[in-house]
């Protein structure tokens, strides 16, 4: 594994050491990128066929330090069934049934790395779980932060694991007006999304692993669900990374395709726009919860890569993610999350729209497990169950269990 040779800032490019932990730069606030010296890294470094089946087999470019790891990383690849160049990456088989786990897996080995005990963050739901999962194998406090109306998953997932959970009256920036405003006092460490450079790490293992699977090569276009737009970031530093190793064949890199629920399209406006940066989203409103993010903080490092990448930014409506659960369910055999639906049917608005062909090669993400939004389908869906019964609770007598 390499050292760290230093952080260096998304905006200003000032250099930061990696020595204590660090946050956002402290001379202009900008997004910390982990740079290493990769001309220590051999181009035999390069993963070979076999070996490890999870993102740290990617050890050559992670940071060096145990890792705290739940299996996460290496997921499928798979073809569609009706789609000839269509290949959907499939998150939901990670640790906690998202993509999140990725990015904590980094993090939280970054923290029990610096001797942090106490971690907070404001989640639109899945990074939430992910923290309590990883700071609960990491014997570390997590305080994590929620809107109220968040899937039920997340919430037992943050108890369960024993988290500290508050459900909040609002959004994802709600949530993190109150992890800001009381970090200090209450001793926690500010893990949100770009707050700090390891999250990037984690998730930057989709863009190392998708080239892989495609026999080191890149794919046309790459469509990613963009909240807070970490993956989509993180899979460009690991391009750029890639490059720079010979790792990846020679090739135009792939358009990259951010896509956002119409409820609440901060970074579809702002493209349209030609912004450098988006706009705080008013009323913001989707059930693609992980969407559900009003101002990213790294909205103009999103754009940026969208532009240079000759990529676009697609809004789908509820909808039309919908009908895209259903279609991929029925017709594949894979019930996506409402994040990696709005994916699914963006790939459709493109190709109808003529910006890709059918013969461009591409990935898709599903982000997360379906199962996870149960209550939020069924809702969406219109399915209520009536007539059902508790069983009555039996006890045990005598040490024996009682028969059925």
């Amino acid at each position: 594994m390499p050292q760290i040779a230093s952080l260096e800032c998304s905006r200003c490019h000032a250099l930061v050491s990696a020595e204590t932990p660090q946050t956002v730069c402290p001379k202009c606030a900008g997004v910390l990128y982990v740079r290493y010296d990769l001309r220590a890294i051999p181009i035999d470094a390069r993963p070979e066929p076999g070996g490890r089946q999870d993102m740290w087999r990617y050890a050559a470019v992670l940071p060096s330090v145990e890792p705290v790891t739940l299996g996460e990383g290496w997921t499928p690849m798979l073809p569609s069934r009706r789609y000839e160049n269509f290949f959907l990456k499939e998150e939901a088989t990670n640790p906690t049934g998202t993509f999140k786990a990725r990015g904590m897996s980094a993090a939280v080995s970054m923290a029990r790395h610096y001797g942090l005990t106490k971690l907070a963050a404001p989640s639109a739901g899945n990074a939430a779980g992910a923290l309590a999962a990883y700071a609960a194998a990491a014997s570390i406090e997590a305080h994590i932060f929620m809107p109220k109306d968040v899937p039920m998953a997340n919430y037992l997932e943050g108890v369960a694991y024993g988290a500290h959970v508050t459900l909040v009256d609002g959004l994802i920036s709600d949530c993190a007006k109150i992890v800001a405003e009381r970090k200090d006092a209450e001793g926690w460490f500010d893990i949100s999304t770009l707050k700090e450079p390891f999250r990037v790490e984690g998730k930057k293992t989709m863009g190392y692993e998708l080239v892989e699977q495609l026999g080191w090569e890149y794919p046309d276009a790459v469509f990613y669900p963009t909240g807070g737009g970490v993956g989509l970031i993180g899979m460009w530093k690991a391009f750029e990374e890639m490059e720079a190793l010979g790792w990846v064949k020679p090739g135009k890199r792939p358009k990259m395709i951010a896509v956002q629920a119409s409820g609440c399209a901060p970074i579809a406006r702002a493209f349209e726009a030609g912004a450098e940066a988006s706009s705080f989203y008013d009323n913001a409103q989707t059930f693609a919860a992980g969407l559900r993010v009003p101002k990213p903080y790294g909205d103009s490092i999103i754009l940026d890569i969208v532009r240079r990448s000759d990529g676009t930014v697609v809004e789908v409506d509820d909808g039309q993610i919908l009908d895209s659960i259903k279609d991929w369910a029925q017709h594949e055999g894979h019930l996506l999350s409402p994040e990696g639906a709005a994916a699914t049917a963006a790939y459709d608005v493109l190709i109808t729209s003529g910006f890709l062909d059918t013969s461009d090669r591409v990935v898709v993400f599903n982000t997360g497990a379906g199962l996870k939004y149960v209550d939020t389908l069924a809702e969406a869906m219109g399915l209520r169950r009536t007539g059902v019964k508790k069983y009555p609770e039996r006890s045990a007598v005598g040490g024996i269990i009682t028969p059925v």
